[in-house]
């Protein structure tokens, strides 16, 4: 890569602080990619068949590829794929609630956090708003919401085992006074704008607004080996993808399409319109195939010689908990991005893509580790069998490995961001 990996890792500070939701996310990798000319396609318009760089945003999703001049019906694709959604809280409707002289957000629980990890820090309450026309625009109120926790005074056995009720225990603070006199949308809303002026409250219809951290992305460490942020998981293969594909579509004219596919939803099964499990991908690809003049028959044989890279976090070897890993496959924090493998295929990898990703790696002169669960610990999935099963993509599984993971502020190896960037590039490329 063309700059260091603690630049690498200050531009991710700056991507994941500017996509506190995935609707965010997706629009902020349309943002950076269309400044390196990528045009931005509607799905409702026809698209074009020549050459060029192009992308699409579906909800929370965001789908960009790189025709190149030599492409034709039969051209295969490199799918590199992420997700942009992270576990956290979702607000319920009817959000602004209260008691005790407390105002308070009625919120529910997205996908699997670490409830702890919520407690007393600065939250932000993001995402998208829905106005009475139909209209969609973001939201981002900055720090506004606490967690608090009782007091050790008020608790004495919280050191001994916190347990945390999921309803009673996990509706944020943020302000004063009584429900009746306080509106939680207009306080989101006071941060959007459309027509260049303020949201009004009166016109919100729907919405989707989430909770993250409101800290910045930091590099710690001896020898500035650490990474810590929110939403890592999956922000960090984002962020490695569009940088990659960025860079590799520079004069790109090889002999396959490169894809960034970011979907939505993964934390919660990913069978959404803009999840792994939906259309979207199946779509894009179908549609590149028939701007081509592709008829069926010339999109499966393309599908055929394709190629996903699904990328996600996995755990590194934790120093204090060496007996939830495996005895022998110990990957750490600095060591290289993951060969993320499974015997019962929770994760997608096989020998051919293990040989495969061998191959990309030592294309960009970067060292690999394998994962893989101890096996009396439950291991987690990714899109990538969904997106083989969809597509029948031969898909290979990776990612870079992490600590805390579905912390609101997870733990990375500052060296592994950028490996795992350098990676996607020369996937894209080879």
């Amino acid at each position: 890569m063309p700059v260091s990996p603690v630049a690498h890792a200050e531009d991710l500070a700056d991507f994941v602080d500017a996509s506190p939701s995935s609707y965010h996310a997706a629009a902020e990798v349309a943002r950076r990619l269309e400044g390196a000319g990528f045009e931005s396609l509607d799905e409702t318009d026809a698209w074009p068949g020549t050459a060029g760089k192009y992308m699409v945003v579906r909800d929370g999703a965001v789908i960009a590829w790189v025709v190149p001049a030599s492409a034709s019906t039969t051209t295969p694709v490199r799918v590199f794929g992420a997700h942009s959604d992270s576990p956290g809280f979702k607000l319920k409707p009817q959000p602004t609630t209260g008691r005790l002289g407390w105002l308070q957000a009625g919120v529910e629980v997205y996908g699997g956090p670490l409830l702890n990890s919520w407690l007393d820090r600065e939250l932000r309450l993001a995402g998208r708003l829905v106005l009475h026309d139909g209209r969609a625009v973001l939201a981002d109120s900055g720090p506004l919401l606490r967690l608090p926790q009782l007091a050790i005074h008020l608790d004495r056995e919280a050191n001994d085992g916190l347990k945390l009720d999921k309803q009673a225990h996990t509706q944020p603070v943020w302000g004063l006074g009584v429900p009746e006199s306080a509106d939680l949308l207009a306080e989101v809303a006071a941060s959007a704008t459309v027509d260049g002026a303020p949201v009004d409250p009166a016109r919100i219809r729907g919405f989707d607004l989430v909770t993250a951290d409101a800290a910045r992305g930091a590099v710690f460490g001896k020898d500035d080996a650490f990474f810590a942020a929110g939403r890592l998981d999956d922000l960090a293969s984002v962020h490695a993808g569009a940088v990659a594909l960025t860079a590799a579509a520079e004069g790109f004219d090889g002999d396959h399409i490169p894809v960034l596919a970011v979907f939505d939803h993964e934390e919660i099964g990913s069978a959404t319109r803009s999840g792994a499990a939906g259309p979207f991908l199946e779509d894009v690809l179908e549609r590149i195939g028939l701007a081509l003049g592709a008829d069926r028959g010339e999109r499966m044989r393309a599908l055929a010689s394709s190629w996903c890279v699904s990328s996600d976090v996995g755990h590194s070897v934790h120093p204090n908990y060496a007996e939830k890993h495996d005895p022998q496959v110990r990957p750490v924090l600095g060591s290289g991005p993951i060969l993320k493998i499974n015997a019962n295929q929770r994760y997608a990898t096989d020998g051919a893509g293990a040989a495969a990703w061998s191959r990309w790696c030592e294309s960009a002169g970067v060292t690999s580790q394998s994962f893989v669960s101890n096996n009396t610990v439950p291991c987690g999935s990714t899109i990538g069998p969904i997106t083989a099963t969809r597509l029948g993509i031969r898909t290979v599984d990776v990612g870079i490995p992490i600590l805390s993971m579905h912390s609101a502020r997870e733990l990375a190896g500052v060296s592994d961001l950028a490996d795992l960037a350098r990676v996607a590039e020369a996937f894209f490329r080879d």
